[in-house]
């Protein structure tokens, strides 16, 4: 049988003295470099040892600079385009993209109670958005006006 003892562990891992396993989710208070650490696994006649090495802990990436979002909103339909009342309103399709001529991410949102959406990740860039409202056999109204926002 083998165990194994650690020198140098960092206060925010774990060692498993029977299997030599060194784990551990550092904070970003912990970042830096460790001391020398060395995990030595001994048999009681022979050991051997790995290290001493460090571990880096750097700190988490920020967020791509520049994205942003685009708070929608809207009125919901109350009568179709004849004139007769809407009764089986079922959602939305916002309709998105970076050309006004050429909307071409969708986002659905499937909640006819629904009045906004926030649209997120946005690059830098100007972006044009348009809603169109769908009932429950998928027919579609005509677009909203087309509205832009830049990032």
């Amino acid at each position: 049988m083998v165990t194994f003892k650690i020198q140098g562990k960092p206060a925010w891992a774990a060692f498993d003295a029977d299997t030599g396993v060194l784990t551990g989710k550092p904070a970003t208070a912990n970042e830096g470099t460790t001391g020398s650490i060395t995990i030595t696994g001994t048999n009681g006649s022979t050991s051997s040892s790995i290290g001493p090495f460090a571990i880096v802990v750097k700190a988490p990436a920020a967020a791509a600079p520049g994205t942003g979002s685009a708070t929608l909103s809207w009125t919901p339909p109350t009568e179709n385009t004849d004139g007769t009342p809407v009764t089986d309103l079922a959602g939305y399709h916002i309709f998105y993209g970076t050309s006004a001529n050429a909307m071409t991410t969708t986002i659905t949102v499937a909640d006819a109670a629904e009045t906004s959406y926030v649209v997120g990740g946005l690059a830098p860039g100007t972006y044009y958005f348009a809603v169109v409202a769908y009932n429950s056999d998928g027919m579609e109204s005509p677009e909203s006006n087309v509205g832009s926002k830049t990032i």
